[in-house]
């Protein structure tokens, strides 16, 4: 194998050409670091929290692959990954996930002893979620608490504390995790059952699509009324009913359960979260500007 061929595999062992999943794991954090100094979090910040972000979504694919190594040959949509197909070992994955978390801990030193520790915590979820797939019906659960966890570390980091806001976001957040996590879930439900293997989608069975919406439902409602708790302005809502248009449109997509659709659905939500965050950037900052 060339040199390049080896940089090209490790890229799609970390995802680095798939960007969704860093995308869905950043909105939240965006959001939480906005809405904890109700405005532009400074600079440093945000950097440390945008290339964070992108380790531990580097990290948590290729733990991903090693602990699923042994299935994902059997599964349609995996079945070509490096460590699938041979192509990486698992001796370098180990060694890659181990570089990539310990530049992550380098980061995550720049911050406060609060945020220090809840990294600890989120370390501990991202390795184990890949996991509860073999015993919890309901792994996606495990995915809606490590894909949020960014929300109390970006409040610590910036206000050394974990107020009531911030938990309430992160637990509109876990709900829409889980709405699109099932719409992935139903892309593999097919091949999941034959493994063995738990999901919500598997869980749900017929109630799948009513559940991917009442998920949504749930944010959206929770995010609404954090906007009526913080007195957030119109354009906060507005973002909010362009998030509900494009969940709305999930479901015409979700509906008939097709493949294809669904995972088309899964990628809608990176608009999902776009929306969300325009609408609390934009509110925000004319919030600054009225009262300069």
């Amino acid at each position: 194998m060339t040199l390049q061929q080896r940089l090209d595999a490790y890229e799609r062992l970390m995802r680095l050409d798939k960007p969704i999943g860093a995308l869905l794991l950043l909105w939240p954090t965006l959001w939480a670091l906005w809405l904890a100094v109700r405005g532009v979090p400074r600079w440093e910040i945000l950097l440390i929290f945008i290339t964070g972000t992108v380790l531990m979504r580097c990290a948590g694919c290729v733990i991903n692959d090693l602990a699923d190594r042994d299935f994902d040959p059997h599964v349609e949509r995996t079945r070509d990954r490096p460590l699938a197909a041979g192509v990486v070992s698992p001796l370098e994955a180990l060694t890659l996930a181990t570089v990539l978390l310990l530049i992550a801990f380098g980061l995550v030193l720049q911050l406060n002893e609060l945020a220090l520790i809840l990294s600890l915590f989120g370390l501990a979820i991202t390795v184990l979620y890949p996991f509860l797939k073999r015993f919890f019906v309901f792994p996606q659960a495990g995915l809606g608490i490590a894909f949020s966890f960014g929300i109390p570390m970006a409040y610590a980091a910036q206000l050394g504390a974990l107020p009531a806001p911030g938990w309430a976001l992160m637990a509109a957040t876990f709900f829409w995790i889980i709405a699109y996590d099932t719409e992935y879930a139903m892309v593999d439900r097919e091949d999941d059952a034959k493994l063995g293997l738990k999901s919500s989608a598997i869980v749900l069975a017929r109630h799948d699509v009513a559940g991917v919406m009442a998920a949504h439902g749930l944010f959206l409602a929770i995010m609404a009324a954090i906007g009526y708790w913080q007195y957030h302005g119109i354009l906060y809502f507005l973002g909010l009913a362009a998030a509900a248009g494009l969940a709305l449109h999930q479901y015409r997509l979700i509906r008939g359960r097709g493949r294809d659709r669904c995972f088309e659905a899964f990628r809608n939500n990176n608009w999902v979260g776009l929306a969300v965050f325009a609408g609390i950037a934009l509110d925000l900052h004319f919030r600054i500007l009225i009262v300069r």
